[in-house]
């Protein structure tokens, strides 16, 4: 959607409404003095004083001009140059001005710098993030192509065996449920980047929709599971099923939720006894497209839609270390109520 345009029509500039009260404000003396030497019907020249008083008027006038065009019309030029700097080149551009005048203008400033480093931040990560996409649907979009043509040029010269016509379309059957796997990821990225409505959800109202989903798995729950946290039961169901499927494609027998909570916040250890993250792993795990099951079809987008999900719901996730086997992840969310 193109940004709405302002409408195009004559303006005064800042500067000429500052000169233009300065000099209204200058002329107030003159004035006076104009009428009482009228009302005096003096007809002589003006005294020493008067242009003293005058002379020091105007030079006042001047030095306040001098102040607000330094504290206020400078460093706004300053900001409007900065923004169409930062338009045209990027993170270079990201920078303080080397004036910023008054505190107001100060904070507007920073505020202008933080909003430009998360847009330009934003376009970084769309772009590596349509680059992986791309590579992600091309690789199973080639194989099920590969083998399609296969199929197709089978000739009754050198016929395909039964098996190897199975093989092929295994092979296309196995691609297409991995790029409706991706599809699937995808569109709950999507619902992770644009927060759902405002919701809640008990821990034990978690721990039973995750047992009702996964029977393989014994789910448990330990500590002041009535609680309610801030996040809506489609959320909830995104970000605690992906936790689960992960926990049991890494042979997991057991999910346990640990709930802690302070005055605002809600802390949830989810914790398995699958295999564990190796160490190597561990700085990458909610990297985008990271997975150690690809041959077994893992996107390797699941944490990362966790994380993006409980990150539009003010809640935070990390990996902790872990003494034995298993992994551990600590979810932190804005904390409600316990249940009566």
């Amino acid at each position: 959607m193109p940004a709405p345009k302002v409408r195009t029509k004559w303006r005064p500039t800042l500067a000429l409404i500052v000169f233009a009260v300065l000099l209204t404000v200058m002329m107030l003396p003159i004035l006076i003095v104009i009428w009482f030497r009228t009302a005096e019907a003096s007809s002589s020249g003006m005294a020493p004083t008067e242009i003293g008083a005058l002379v020091v008027v105007l030079l006042l006038t001047l030095a306040v001009a001098y102040v607000l065009t330094r504290t206020i019309t400078g460093p706004i030029d300053a900001l409007i140059a900065r923004a169409d700097e930062i338009a045209r080149g990027g993170k270079a551009a990201i920078r303080p001005l080397e004036s910023h005048g008054t505190r107001e203008i100060a904070v507007l400033s920073q505020s202008f710098l933080d909003l430009a480093g998360k847009l330009v931040d934003r376009t970084e990560y769309v772009r590596s993030f349509a680059a992986h996409v791309s590579h992600e649907l091309k690789s199973p979009l080639t194989a099920i192509r590969g083998a399609a043509e296969l199929l197709r040029d089978d000739d009754g010269e050198q016929q395909m065996t039964k098996a190897q016509r199975l093989h092929f379309l295994d092979n296309i059957v196995a691609d297409a449920v991995r790029l409706d796997a991706l599809l699937q990821r995808l569109r709950e990225l999507a619902q992770a980047e644009t927060p759902l409505t405002e919701g809640q959800i008990s821990v034990a109202d978690i721990i039973s929709l995750l047992r009702g989903q996964f029977p393989a798995l014994r789910i448990s729950g330990a500590g002041d599971t009535g609680l309610s946290v801030a996040l809506p039961q489609e959320a909830a169901g995104i970000v605690f099923t992906n936790l689960a499927e992960n926990a049991l494609q890494h042979g997991a027998t057991l999910l346990e939720l640990t709930v802690s909570a302070s005055a605002r916040t809600a802390v949830i250890l989810v914790r398995d006894d699958g295999s564990g993250i190796s160490e190597a792993n561990c700085e990458r795990v909610f990297q985008p497209f990271f997975s150690t099951r690809r041959e077994q079809g893992g996107t390797g987008m699941g944490l990362g839609i966790v994380r993006a999900m409980l990150s539009s719901h003010g809640g935070t996730i990390r990996l902790l270390q872990t003494a034995g086997a298993g992994a551990e992840f600590e979810i932190t969310l804005p904390a409600l109520s316990a249940r009566g």
